[in-house]
């Protein structure tokens, strides 16, 4: 089993520069302690029925009402079965052990009951908790984005080992809510109608499918199954009477919801009677309750895919300064006062109240080089192309524009684009302006604008995408044009990105979609093509690396790499190979050095059975909770400074990277990667529309997992999807 490499040492290159972070310091003073983990077992008990006689069939005669009440109070009464069973003992001292690097699944174990002791504390509290963060029901941490749903703002918290000892990382942490309130409220916001009667009541059922909701004016709070089929007017129920008929059986009296409401409870309904009401029953018992008598609990999650619009506008209002956040966070620590937790005190565990100071490394920005031998260096994390020739720009002989807006202006914009290409060195001589076929039948690549604001910058990186998906090359580094790029320049050497995006949230039947970027035509580095391959929903391991289909043929992702590699580098296999592994998690680390790395080794293989390359596996986490912030600074640390000490892994080779300029800290990123732009390409949302906004997974395999057309070959080795 393949493990991450120890780190041999720490870097030495750039300015040095002191910097603070959110970690908080973490003595732990009872290493002698254990915690004990109990498997706890709960199901449901069926009392045994009272109707029976000796053969098991219901005694003759009519029972009196006293034998009436005792019949049926088994039936209304639920019956747990709680089995716990030890499973585990845990000693503190593993935790000791893993400050150390001697890391065991027991000090794993350990941390994580110390994470389960921040969230047990978090529970009591009433938060809702999502992960390692935890969110409480406090108005001013809410922030209207539109559509019904709140930003609410809350704090990430976990128990991490670090080369320093073991810290606490505090960080602000925000999740999608739905807006608590009146239900009939959140419905006309979220489907942005003006009155209740302009709902559509088939999106209305889908997205309040599994809500919670409390009663007006019992309180009483219940899980919402549905909507009723009629309009509370119309809607009947059966009521049971206070009288007895003939034989002694109590009398039931058809009503509708709104009468017995209005006649029998007294309670005056403005509006609800021609909408229809909210179930909260069982599919064969439903129980019913007017709509505007209904109101959303609050802190439940909207995990919906979030619109344009409401990303948005939950960036503006989550946007912080760096001294913004150091604050929230010390005022977390107060308020939190985990010195008082009797858990924590059990456990020997104090916290610090200061920000970690840590020693960071700024590295020099990369030369660039750009057209006519010019060299370009990038400032503050950032450049552009303003004035400036492409390294290899594509010559365009003919191409059309369809435009689909009546304000445009088409021959304003064409004259510009026209203008501009021809300064960055792209010719574009001849429009066609009529076009009826479908241009992916053709392997023609299209680029799709929707411009609100033409200038040169707009019009620049228009033309940047386009000279790249036709096989351009806009910029390369300077060490790759020399060729001086250590290790990589002398020896073939292939890189590639990795990642798998996902459906939105709460869309678990559509296809994931793995995506592999991959250097050709060495020893250039800047060169890229993309192979694509749709798998199963929410699957993060790629599982078309290699994909054998007989003893001759492999039709997986790395084949088709490695032979645009070899076929363009002058029929050389790369003797190392790079591997960038973006979106999995600290815990799927190993999987992706044993199983992903696994088919790459076979893929190989497959092609030459003596050849045996070497790799590195570089996996990026972007979404963890550390941040870095300059001591007295209101600015935020330079783009380009790296950290691998002190708050690092004990053992493990890792850092921490700020590779671009943060124009602002975002308490939430819609990162937008290659394998979600390909899944643009397919109508896979039309699988979803049925599908539950809450529900759960749907079985793997059930349904066949779509699969990408196949491109055109004048399309498929060039960047065709930026």
């Amino acid at each position: 089993m393949r493990v991450p490499m120890t780190r041999r040492g720490q870097g030495s290159k750039g300015q040095k520069v002191p910097l603070l972070t959110n970690h908080f310091k973490v003595n732990v003073t009872n290493v002698d302690g254990h915690f004990f983990h109990y498997s706890v077992s709960v199901s449901r008990r069926w009392p045994p029925s009272r109707w029976q006689g000796n053969n098991g069939n219901r005694s003759p005669g009519s029972p009196n009402e006293n034998d009436r009440k005792r019949q049926r109070r088994p039936y209304q009464s639920k019956t747990f079965k709680v089995e716990i069973s030890f499973a585990a003992k845990i000693p503190m001292q593993a935790i000791a052990n893993a400050l150390r690097g001697q890391e065991s699944e027991n000090s794993q174990e350990g941390l994580r009951v110390l994470d389960i002791i921040l969230r047990q504390h978090a529970a009591k509290q009433g938060c809702l908790l999502v992960r390692q963060s935890f969110f409480h029901n406090d108005p001013r941490n809410f922030s209207d984005v539109g559509g019904g749903v709140l930003g609410c703002r809350g704090f990430h918290s976990s128990f991490r080992t670090t080369q320093g000892g073991l810290s606490l990382n505090i960080d602000v942490s925000t999740t999608m809510i739905i807006q608590p309130g009146p239900v009939v409220d959140f419905l006309i916001a979220n489907q942005n109608v003006k009155d209740p009667f302009s709902i559509d009541w088939a999106k209305a059922k889908r997205i309040l499918k599994n809500l919670r909701v409390k009663t007006n004016p019992s309180n009483t709070e219940y899980k919402i199954t549905g909507l009723s089929e009629k309009p509370c007017k119309e809607q009947m129920f059966s009521l049971k009477q206070k009288g007895k008929d003939d034989d002694g059986e109590v009398q039931t009296l058809e009503v509708t919801v709104y009468d017995y409401f209005v006649n029998y409870r007294h309670i005056d309904l403005r509006y609800s009677g021609d909408l229809p009401c909210i179930n909260v029953g069982k599919p064969k018992r439903p129980t019913y309750f007017p709509l505007e008598l209904c109101s959303l609990v609050s802190l439940q999650r909207y995990t919906k895919a979030l619109s344009t619009f409401q990303r948005s506008s939950l960036v503006e209002k989550s946007r912080q300064k760096p001294q913004e956040r150091m604050r929230v966070l010390s005022d977390a620590l107060k308020l939190n006062k985990y010195e008082a937790w009797p858990m924590l005190k059990s456990c020997g565990i104090s916290i610090g109240t200061n920000f970690t100071q840590v020693e960071g490394r700024v590295l020099p920005a990369p030369r660039l080089k750009v057209g006519n031998g010019e060299d370009f260096f990038p400032r503050n994390g950032r450049w552009n192309f303003n004035n400036k020739k492409l390294v290899d720009p594509t010559k365009i002989d003919r191409w059309a524009v369809l435009n689909f807006s009546t304000r445009c202006d088409i021959r304003g914009l064409v004259r510009d684009l026209i203008k501009c290409g021809d300064m960055k060195g792209i010719l574009c001589p001849v429009i066609y302006s009529s076009l009826t076929q479908n241009l992916a039948d053709f392997g023609i690549v299209t680029q799709c604008i929707a411009p609100t604001r033409v200038n040169d910058q707009y019009l620049t990186n228009v033309l940047l995408k386009i000279n790249a998906k036709l096989g351009g090359l806009n910029s390369m580094l300077y060490v790759e044009h020399s060729p001086s790029i250590p290790l990589i320049s002398k020896v073939p050497t292939i890189i590639l990105g990795m990642d798998v995006s996902h459906g939105s949230p709460g869309q678990s039947d559509i296809p994931s979609i793995a995506a592999v970027v991959s250097s050709r035509q060495w020893p250039l580095i800047s060169r890229y093509r993309a192979s694509v391959r749709t798998q199963s929903p929410k699957v993060e391991m790629i599982d078309s690396l290699y994909k054998r289909v007989s003893e001759t043929e492999d039709e997986g992702i790395m084949r088709e790499l490695l032979l645009q590699f070899y076929v363009t580098s002058g029929k050389r296999k790369p003797d190392q190979i790079i591997i960038f592994r973006d979106g999995v998690s600290e815990s799927q680390v190993n999987q992706v050095l044993n199983i992903e790395l696994d088919q790459i080794i076979e893929a190989c293989k497959f092609l030459d059975e003596k050849w045996s390359p070497k790799f590195v596996v570089i996996v990026a986490h972007k979404n963890h909770h550390t941040k870095f912030f300059q001591p007295g600074s209101s600015d935020n640390v330079p783009p380009g400074t790296i950290i691998d000490n002190k708050i690092c892994h004990p053992k493990n080779n890792d850092f921490y990277l700020c590779a671009q300029a943060g124009m602002i800290l975002l308490q939430y990123v819609t990162p937008r990667l290659g394998g979600t732009q390909v899944g643009q390409f397919m109508k896979f949302e039309d699988q979803s529309e049925t599908s539950s906004s809450h529900g759960g997974m749907t079985s793997a395999g059930a349904v066949p997992v779509p699969q990408l057309p196949k491109l055109k070959e004048n399309v498929c080795n060039s960047m065709f999807f930026c």
